[in-house]
């Protein structure tokens, strides 16, 4: 299947061509020909899947092709796209720029934290397109500088996030300004919660729905590892791993705001360039360190999980879980940075015995094995206790790891062996691990990146 199969327009496809686009990805040949056609759509799709082309290359054909009407002078936004962070926002206008290159659409981005100044001119000038956040969209909607009469399509980008988010008081009242008739609704999440089929029924009109991607599902092509630690040597492991090789670019999770701060100073320290985005950070900030990291002037780019919305880096290599999140599906979320494209892609997580139950939650989700591995010189001082079996030792063929023995014991510093966390019984059509699962199952019952030649990725 090609660009040209889905009944895009020539400009559209001369600027797919210029950006060495040529195959859809699954989400875009199912959503593009129904949001074509003008259906309201219901999109299952994780960060990966190219889905801002799936519901951006039918909404600018959609603008490019109709009429703009004039309403006493004063030009209104004909479409609106909704994110849950500023990050997302730049991203999504950055791509639509791109792809309507052939095209004249005035757009506006807008988001908080930078000044009301230059959105106000922006939409006192005009604009067909409108990406926004919903907490300054509703500050604009109070002074009365937008008017959203004159909506056309609406996109809900990263719906459950938005929701995950709080967002839901503010998002209805968006939608009670927007015109009912002749609107269209485009909704895209990487869940369909019950509270996002609430949405749906309440503000789409018999949506087609599409899901390309089982929910939590990671690409293949990323390796999983786990580093046990002390927490007192945790800063000291990943300054290791980082200085190995500072040319590989690395995004580095932390939890908190000030954790990923204090870790910047560490690693600066330590004469490796780096930087942080975080909700602290000035917009101005986290534009600058994010272009930095994409520009490869900095390797390294520590993030919170709600700052991270929106990073799309091609061939990401590595992902760094300095600490694990507190909610198993964000773990999908942060190592969706990387295997993108079908490149491959390293998932490494440090991880104490604080965090072994955040662990074993990750391994049930995933259902799938996790690498346990020691670095030499940062093991811990006790064994860390994963939970009702231990961690099976790979060379003895997956039998547990006897309790109380040192996490190294019987293996050389310079080569040391894996093992690894099971994530429990898993049905297959007959894989070689089905029984050795099967096995662990009865001991311990506790993505979304699907490779691509041509879209473009969130």
């Amino acid at each position: 299947m090609s660009f040209e199969s889905l009944g895009l327009s020539p400009f559209l496809l001369r600027a797919l061509a210029e950006l060495d686009y040529t195959t859809p990805t699954p989400i875009q040949s199912q959503a593009i020909p129904l949001a074509l056609e003008g259906h309201d759509l219901l999109a299952g799709a994780q960060t990966g899947t190219g889905k801002t082309a799936a519901f951006g290359l039918p909404l600018l054909q959609h603008l490019g092709t109709s009429p703009q009407v004039v309403d006493g002078g004063r030009r209104k936004p004909r479409a609106l796209i909704l994110t849950p962070t500023r990050e997302l926002a730049l991203q999504v206008h950055e791509s639509l720029r791109d792809y309507s290159k052939y095209l004249r659409i005035p757009s506006a981005t807008i988001y908080g934290g930078v000044g009301m100044g230059p959105q106000l001119d922006a939409l006192r000038r005009g604009v067909d397109l409108l990406i926004a956040c919903p907490g300054r969209l509703l500050d604009h909607m109070e002074r009365r500088s937008v008017d959203l009469s004159g909506i056309e399509i609406l996109v809900l980008d990263e719906a459950d996030r938005m929701l995950d988010m709080g967002f839901l008081p503010s998002i209805k009242r968006i939608l009670a300004k927007l015109p009912e008739r002749n609107r269209q609704t485009l909704l895209f999440s990487a869940t369909f919660e019950e509270s996002i089929k609430q949405l749906a029924l309440e503000f789409m009109h018999a949506p087609r729905q599409v899901q390309v991607t089982p929910r939590n599902t990671v690409a293949e092509t990323i390796s999983h590892r786990v580093h046990p630690v002390d927490d007192s040597r945790k800063r000291e492991l990943l300054l290791h791993l980082l200085a190995a090789d500072t040319r590989i670019q690395t995004l580095v999770f932390g939890r908190t705001k000030h954790g990923c701060d204090k870790l910047i100073k560490f690693i600066e320290c330590a004469g490796i360039k780096a930087a942080a985005i975080h909700g602290n950070k000035s917009q101005g900030a986290r534009v600058r360190a994010l272009k930095d990291f994409k520009a490869g002037r900095i390797n390294v780019l520590v993030a919170t999980d709600i700052a991270a919305r929106g990073i799309d880096i091609d061939q990401l290599p590595r992902v760094i879980n300095y600490d694990l999140p507190m909610v198993p599906e964000d773990y999908v979320h942060r190592i969706g940075r990387t295997g993108r494209n079908g490149s491959q892609g390293e998932a490494i997580s440090l991880v104490t015995q604080d965090e072994a139950r955040l662990l074993r939650a990750i391994t049930r989700m995933l259902d799938q094995d996790v690498e346990i591995r020691d670095i030499a010189g940062f093991e811990p001082q006790k064994p860390i206790r994963w939970g009702n079996s231990n961690p099976p030792d790979e060379r003895s063929g997956g039998t547990p790891r006897k309790r109380g023995r040192g996490a190294a014991a019987g293996r050389s510093a310079a080569a040391p062996q894996p093992r690894h966390a099971h994530a429990g019984a898993k049905k297959h059509e007959g894989g070689p691990r089905e029984s050795d699962r099967k096995q662990m199952g009865r001991r311990r019952r506790g993505g979304d990146n699907g490779s691509r030649r041509g879209g473009r990725t969130d």
